[in-house]
C-alpha cells in the first residue's frame, strides 16, 4: 500500500506553444537506444514518459518528430549503436551505461541524452556534471553516496550483520565505483563487503549459493543491466538462501524481493525529454548540466521479511513509501 504521494518531477519551463514550432519545416529525427528487451514491463512505461514529455514540450510524433527505437539488452550495444548513429539522428537517448559506451565510441558529434548512468564522470561521458563539456549530457541514476544508504538499511533489520556481498556485472554497471563506495561505508558500519562480480546467469547462481555457503551475510543487488535481466533469479535465490538483500529498484521487491530504495524512473525519463527538447530547440549538450535525482522511494516487503524471520524495525516500516503485505 502506498504511504505517500510521489511528487512528479518535471524540469524547466511550461510546453511551448504549437505555434511557436510553426517555423520549423522539417521531421526532426529523435534515435532511442534502450537497455531492458522490448518485451520487459519496465520499458513501456519509461518510453511513454519519455514520448509524453516530448509531446507536452511542443514535439508530438508523427507530426515534427520522427523516433526511432532500438532494444540492446541482448548486449548487441555496438551494432545498435552504430545502426542508430548511420540515421543521422538529431539527438540520440541512451538508456544505461553500456549503450551510453557504444554510442560514444560511434559518435562524437550526434548530441546524445543519457539516462539510468551513474558515473558519466568516471565512465569519461563528461568533464564534470556542471559542465559536461562534450556532445554528451543527462540525467544522473545515482550518486555512489546511496550505498550508504543501502548498507544502513541492510543494518537496520539485521543489527548482527557481518558480511555484504556487493552483486554486480563490470562490463554493465561502474562496478568500481559502486564498490569503493560500498567499502567506504561499509565501515563504520562493522560490515565486510564482498566483491561479487557476475556476468551471466550460471555466474549468479554460483556466486550466490558459494556467499550463502557461510552466516551472517546479506545482498546488495547493484543496478546494472545484468541483474535487472536475472531480477527473478535474484530474488529466487535469495529466498532459498536466506539471504536478507535490499535493491535498487522497488519492481525487485513487487516480484518477492526484501526491500529497495531508488529514483523515480519514470521521472528520468521525463527528465531526459525535457533535455531532448532543449536539444532540438538548439541547446548544446556541453552546456546542460547533468541532473540529479532528488526524489527517493523505499519499499519494503513484509511477507519477505517474515518468510526469512525478520522483524522489520517501525522507524523502516514509517520511512516506507510502500509497504507490501
Amino acid at each position: 500500500m502506498r504511504r505517500r504521494e510521489f511528487i512528479k518531477v518535471i524540469a524547466g519551463s511550461a510546453a511551448w506553444p504549437l505555434a511557436a514550432l510553426a517555423e520549423q519545416d522539417r521531421v526532426h529525427r529523435v534515435a532511442v537506444l534502450m537497455g531492458y528487451a522490448e518485451d520487459d514491463p519496465e520499458t513501456k512505461p519509461r518510453l511513454l514518459a519519455f514520448r509524453q514529455m516530448l509531446e507536452k514540450r511542443g514535439w508530438p510524433e508523427g507530426r515534427n518528430v520522427r523516433i526511432e527505437t532500438r532494444f540492446a539488452q541482448g548486449g548487441n550495444y555496438e551494432s545498435l549503436a552504430e545502426q542508430l548513429i548511420a540515421t543521422h539522428p538529431d539527438v540520440v537517448l541512451a538508456h544505461t551505461t553500456p549503450v551510453t559506451s557504444a554510442l560514444q565510441r560511434a559518435s562524437r558529434d550526434i548530441p546524445v541524452v543519457f539516462v539510468s548512468v551513474s558515473d558519466p564522470i568516471g565512465s569519461g561521458f563528461v568533464a564534470t556534471l556542471a559542465r559536461p563539456g562534450g556532445n554528451f549530457t543527462g540525467v544522473l541514476n545515482y550518486e555512489a553516496g546511496v550505498v550508504g544508504k543501502w548498507l544502513a538499511m541492510l543494518k537496520e533489520i539485521v543489527p548482527n550483520l557481518e558480511r555484504v556481498a556487493l552483486v554486480a556485472n563490470p562490463q554493465t554497471s561502474p562496478y568500481e565505483y559502486f564498490l569503493r563506495a560500498a567499502e567506504s561505508a561499509a565501515a563504520s558500519l562493522g560490515i565486510k563487503i564482498v566483491a561479487t562480480p557476475v556476468a551471466k546467469e550460471s555466474d549468479i547462481k554460483q556466486a550466490i549459493e558459494s556467499f550463502a555457503a557461510a552466516p551472517g551475510g546479506a545482498l546488495l543487488v547493484s543496478p546494472d543491466g545484468t541483474n535487472v535481466l536475472h531480477r527473478d533469479l535474484i530474488v529466487a535465490l535469495a529466498a532459498r538462501h536466506k539471504l536478507p538483500a535490499v535493491y535498487p529498484y522497488r519492481f525487485f521487491v513487487t516480484a518477492g524481493g526484501l526491500m529497495s530504495y531508488e529514483t523515480d524512473p519514470i521521472a528520468q525519463f521525463r527528465l531526459a525529454g525535457a533535455y531532448v527538447d532543449r536539444v532540438l530547440r538548439g541547446d548544446k549538450p556541453a552546456e546542460l548540466p547533468v541532473q540529479a535525482p532528488t526524489k527517493f522511494e523505499t519499499t519494503v516487503n513484509v511477507k519477505t521479511a517474515k518468510a526469512l524471520n525478520l522483524n522489520v524495525p517501525p522507524g523502516l516500516l514509517v520511512a516506507a513509501d510502500e509497504v507490501i503485505e
